[in-house]
């Protein structure tokens, strides 16, 4: 598993990276209820899995802790394509390794390009291709 810190879930915000059933998700709202007389208050959020694109809604206590991935984001070149696969060497460490092309991006995907991948729990996952 990759790397995970953990963090207040009163404090997640819009735009913010979570753990969901395993899944790291990216919150895309979030609400938070009054705590009653005798009860805490509650924090609702919805987060839609990176990889998946599934929707999640959770509710959780908001003193309550929840694990937040960690998500690098990184350049690759791409040495050759085939199918909905790309050979790319990472342009930091020159490691290479082979990376699924998503739907969006099968079209613009070409030899010598520049992609930014980024790294979720272990898993590289191609998210835009990058012009000069």
């Amino acid at each position: 598993m990759g790397e995970v810190k953990v963090e207040n879930v009163g404090s997640l915000l819009k735009g913010n990276y979570v753990m969901v059933d395993g899944v790291a998700c990216k919150v895309v709202d979030t609400q938070t209820s009054k705590s009653g007389k005798h009860g805490h208050a509650k924090m609702r959020f919805t987060a839609v899995g990176l990889t998946d694109e599934k929707k999640r809604v959770v509710v959780l206590p908001s003193h309550d802790n929840i694990e937040v991935p960690i998500v690098g984001k990184k350049n690759a070149q791409v040495l050759s394509v085939t199918g909905d696969s790309a050979n790319v060497m990472d342009s930091e460490t020159y490691e290479t390794f082979d990376m699924k092309i998503p739907e969006e991006l099968r079209n613009q995907v070409v030899e010598g390009c520049t992609v930014l991948y980024w790294t979720i729990l272990d898993e590289k996952v191609m998210k835009q291709i990058k012009t000069e």
